[in-house]
């Protein structure tokens, strides 16, 4: 069985997971208003979640397919939630959003070669 299919292996949902703790706790060090902050913290705590449920469990692809929503989310939060004017938040949230859309997107043909391989012995 490949490393990438393996639970705890895999580099891009270690990276999710570290991101999203990141953008979770960047309102402690960037200056944004209270929208801003929940805004944050809660993408930020949901990546981190679907980076840990993708590596404890390689094969259920739907937390790579979160993983990009959230972020794209996350990419858009500084419009959706009036912070694009706080630049360190908002570039915290640009950078976070792509990187964590990005290896979710890399993250998806492993998370389907492990899910067919559950597959064809479940």
């Amino acid at each position: 069985m490949a490393s990438a299919t393996m639970p705890w292996r895999r580099w891009q949902d270690w990276l999710t997971t570290a991101a999203g703790v990141f953008l979770a706790l960047s309102p402690i060090w960037v200056e944004v208003g209270t929208a801003g902050t929940w805004a944050m913290v809660i993408i930020g705590a949901a990546m981190a979640v679907f980076g840990l449920v993708a590596l404890y469990s390689p094969g259920l692809m739907t937390d790579e397919v979160l993983a990009i929503a959230a972020g794209v989310v996350a990419f858009l939060a500084p419009w959706l939630f009036s912070y694009s004017d706080a630049t360190g938040a908002a570039w915290t949230s640009w950078v976070v959003g792509v990187i964590v859309a990005v290896s979710g997107a890399l993250a998806l043909p492993a998370s389907r070669a492990a899910h067919q391989g559950l597959a064809a012995h479940g």
